[in-house]
């Protein structure tokens, strides 16, 4: 009896054992993230030869593992941002657009990722910028303000926190002509770096200098973000990812999905007992490619807790992440489609060291005026030297027409001056990344292959369900845009009929093309001239003006006017007022005389219709 006593209390204690190792979970570690405004890689030394030294974040480097190719998905704040938040794609749900005018749901069962450490016990902390272009539930942030902090936590809760920092942000470039002329830079003008497609000018190699005393000053709150946690005796139990929120800021950076747009600084600090969580020894490299869409995944593979379905982004770091498993990440999807009032939609897509960028509407030149842009006088000066014809010829491309494919060789060519498109030694990589971008696009499916104005009206109460409705339609419009990089001769009459079809868009998308033809396409005048009388829709009629303005066939100027004034939609009209722009500034010249009085009152009352009426001097 004695002996079955001591036998039952036996495995009554082992079976205990076990529910105790089943049931217990392991610490979780606390997560930092801090990030600074407007930063490519291309400004840090740690990151680029031309760089400045940052010594906070080399220290959290030495520590930690430094990713040599990062990148967001967006060249702009709040594009950038919901795609770190959401962990998908913009164009898939329609986040993409800066500035927002209606916000977008996500996607049918998933959160914004906080919102899951939330329910894992987290305590989820942001100070303080949100920008998101994606409607916040409640179950996200803790504590989303200025006075944000992990401190507010439990006792023994473990924490997710996130601190921007600004002083890198483009408004910081906005100095004037008196403080160029009176401040000195502590970084020597004459020691920075000025890439090649700028003019080596005193302007710009003072616009450098003053960028990286931006930096150097970004570097030391890092530091101080740092300090507070040491202080509180975290840093042994927190991961710790310093990165900038899309790249930027000089002059042709932030607004395109140039490297320098998009290519950012990733370090992420490790803490000694967690070294099982990642794959690389501290103080190490990482080549593989990660992207915004990954951040959030990786945030909560860290947490124990897997990547919800319906997020576009893998983990790059936690338990099941090896490096074998990472071997094959060597792509990135960009994207751009209206930043504040310039229009112009542009992919890109980037594998290894070739990157792959398809303009869709390549005659909206980049250096067409963006309100926000050209406030920094290196935009000013560049604009000067292009109108007075004293740039060379890359630094002259930034003013002029694009070719609406373009592939770069980022080894050879790191700021993408070089053109391989219509080189034959490169046919098979830009069909092999032409194809990929294809089918990048119709996967998603990419929304804006529609215009912006038509999916607030129509698909912004549930965007991801508008496209899967609409994946066959997107993907037509994307064969009808892809018509503009063929031979003209062998698609002329397939481009004829689609701009007869009944398909409203099937035919803003076959005028898109004839704008990038031109007189290629003049055997199309008449339809096109059809078009600017009697299509129902305006914004097919401005393209067909557009068309026939671009070829000096017919001034556009009556019918362009005559639809902005009977557009009672605000985005509409900014849309409109972008060709208004594109072809009084550009390479045609044409001149409108517009009437305030004329214009919707609805139109007249947004905010970036009125900072283009401010340009074209009606405001």
């Amino acid at each position: 009896m004695k002996t079955l006593s001591i036998l039952m209390l036996v495995a009554i204690a082992l079976q205990l054992s076990s529910c105790n190792t089943k049931d217990a979970t392991p610490e979780q570690p606390n997560i930092v993230w801090i990030t600074s405004e407007d930063n490519s890689k291309h400004y840090m030394e740690l990151f680029d030869k031309n760089g400045i030294t940052t010594p906070n974040i080399e220290k959290l480097a030495q520590h930690g593992i430094t990713f040599n190719n990062a990148f967001s998905n967006a060249a702009v704040c709040s594009a950038a941002r919901s795609t770190l938040i959401s962990g998908c794609y913009g164009p898939r749900v329609a986040s993409h657009y800066h500035r927002k005018i209606k916000t977008v749901p996500m996607p049918d069962g998933v959160e914004m990722f906080p919102a899951y450490l939330k329910e894992a016990g987290y305590y989820t902390a942001n100070c303080y910028k949100e920008d998101y272009n994606i409607i916040k539930s409640d179950s996200v942030w803790d504590d989303s303000s200025k006075k944000a902090t992990w401190r507010d936590r439990k006792e023994g809760q473990p924490f997710f926190y996130m601190f921007n920092i600004m002083t890198t942000h483009e408004s910081r470039m906005h100095f004037t002509e008196e403080q160029y002329k009176t401040i000195k830079t502590k970084t020597n003008p004459e020691d920075c770096f000025v890439q090649p497609n700028h003019p080596y000018t005193d302007l710009f190699k003072y616009s450098n200098a003053w960028y990286r005393d931006k930096i150097t000053q970004m570097d030391s709150e890092v530091g101080d973000v740092v300090a507070e946690l040491e202080k509180d005796g975290l840093l042994e139990n927190t991961f710790i990812f310093y990165f900038g929120d899309h790249g930027g800021v000089l002059p042709g950076s932030k607004g395109y999905i140039f490297e320098t747009g998009l290519h950012i600084p990733l370090v992420v600090y490790v803490p000694e007992k967690y070294q099982h969580l990642v794959h690389t020894n501290t103080g190490g490299n990482v080549d593989e490619f990660v992207n915004f869409i990954d951040f959030g995944p990786t945030v909560l593979s860290l947490a124990g807790i897997k990547t919800p379905e319906g997020m576009d982004g893998k983990p790059f770091l936690g338990k099941e992440i090896t490096k074998e498993s990472l071997s094959d990440r060597d792509y990135s999807f960009s994207y751009a489609d209206r930043f504040d009032e310039k229009f112009d939609m542009v992919r890109a897509i980037r594998k290894g060291n070739f990157k792959y960028i398809r303009n869709f509407q390549p005659f909206n030149y980049d250096g067409l005026m963006n309100n926000y842009r050209y406030k920094q006088l290196g935009y000013q000066e560049w604009a000067q030297l292009y109108a007075e014809k004293d740039l060379n010829k890359v630094q002259s491309q930034f003013f002029e027409t694009k070719d609406c494919e373009a592939l770069y060789d980022l080894n050879n060519d790191p700021f993408e001056t070089i053109n391989l498109a219509n080189d034959p030694n490169y046919k098979t990589k830009l069909v092999q990344l032409r194809s990929l971008l294809n089918k990048q696009m119709k996967g998603m499916p990419d929304l804006s292959l529609y215009p912006e104005y038509y999916l607030i009206n129509n698909a912004f109460d549930n965007t991801v369900k508008f496209g899967q409705d609409h994946k066959e339609d997107i993907a037509k419009y994307l064969d009808v845009a892809n018509l503009m990089y063929e031979d003209y001769d062998a698609i002329k009459n397939t481009l004829k009929a689609k701009l007869q079809s009944k398909d409203t868009w099937e035919r803003y998308w076959a005028l898109n093309v004839c704008c990038k033809f031109k007189t290629e396409a003049k055997d199309l005048y008449a339809i096109a001239s059809k078009i600017t009388k009697a299509d129902p829709v305006l914004i097919n009629r401005v393209r067909a003006a557009e068309f026939l303005g671009l070829c000096k066939k017919t001034n556009p100027t009556k019918v362009i006017t005559e639809a902005l004034y009977q557009s009672k939609d605000a985005n509409e009209a900014l849309l409109i007022a972008n060709s208004i722009v594109m072809l009084q500034d550009g390479y045609t010249n044409y001149k409108f005389n517009l009437d305030i009085n004329k214009v919707n009152e609805t139109v007249k009352s947004d905010k970036m219709v009125q900072w283009r009426f401010t340009y074209l001097g009606l405001l």
